[in-house]
């Protein structure tokens, strides 16, 4: 098959493994699908396949179709054989149970972390039409930062935005954190879902990121900016423990008015010199 859709979704798969996010197996990438889209392939599928429980319910997302990847599904591998290592499934009437109608030709399941993935494409469509992809990722300088930052969406979101002029304004409602919890359950989807209510990026702690787009672009891009300006963050905190020159409360407002976004002043309060990490001597 071989549709502007599929291209765009293989492109994404292997611009992700390129960046080094995607070790063996690691993340996972959903799209929900258009009517036009579902019409340009749909006597390609399999309407009789059998129906399975998704873990949890999503009626906001009845009879529509997704794309996602296979559980145990290596990414590097999705251009190889589109096939065998993505599946288009088709949700229930009552939003509880899915069907596998194209693709995962050899066997297997979609992600394990399907629960998780279609909850959060509920919730972002129910906040905007247009948001229909969903990235997970673990790109390693922002896992890294789970380590040594708090538990707090506020301190993870400033100490971010510090690092690049264009974080506040790639993403201007910040960035959610969650605990380490056992992905792949209900639980986390729940969680990370709340997060997305209002965000397009969580951080699961010591795992990885999700991300939310209109289009795949949009969710790579986002996904690439918040893991440069971690990088970013593990450089200065490896060279040392203060920052002489940063970007204060007021250049914040100052993007916000110059590009037109909402700037929220739960992430502008007054920190001190040596608010994060330990107070040197």
């Amino acid at each position: 098959m071989d549709t502007k859709l599929v291209r765009a979704f293989t492109k994404t798969c292997s611009d992700g493994y390129a960046q080094g996010w995607h070790e063996r197996n690691g993340g996972n990438l959903s799209y929900r699908m258009t009517n036009a889209e579902v019409e340009e392939i749909r006597d390609l599928f399999n309407e009789e396949a059998e129906w399975r429980e998704i873990g949890t319910d999503v009626p906001g997302l009845a009879n529509e179709y997704f794309m996602v990847t296979g559980s145990g599904k290596y990414f590097r591998n999705v251009e190889l054989d589109f096939e065998d290592n993505v599946a288009i499934i088709r949700v229930s009437e009552d939003g509880t149970k899915y069907k596998i109608v194209y693709g995962l030709v050899n066997g297997g399941r979609p992600t394990s972390e399907l629960p998780t993935h279609l909850m959060n494409l509920e919730v972002l469509k129910k906040r905007d039409e247009g948001l229909r992809v969903v990235y997970h990722a673990h790109p390693g300088n922002t896992v890294a930062l789970t380590f040594v930052l708090p538990l707090s969406d506020e301190i993870f979101t400033r100490e971010i935005w510090e690092m690049m002029t264009e974080c506040p304004v790639v993403f201007p409602q910040g960035i959610g954190v969650i605990e380490w919890m056992v992905p792949g359950g209900r639980e986390i989807g729940v969680k990370t879902a709340k997060i997305m209510e209002t965000r397009n990026v969580a951080v699961w702690y010591h795992h990885g990121i999700f991300v939310a787009g209109h289009d795949f672009d949009e969710a790579f891009g986002l996904m690439h900016t918040v893991e440069k300006a971690a990088e970013v963050l593990v450089k200065v905190k490896s060279m040392t423990n203060t920052k002489l020159n940063t970007i204060e409360p007021q250049g914040f407002r100052d993007i916000g008015k110059a590009f037109n976004v909402e700037i929220d002043e739960k992430y502008l309060y007054e920190r001190r010199t040596y608010e994060i990490g330990e107070k040197p001597e």
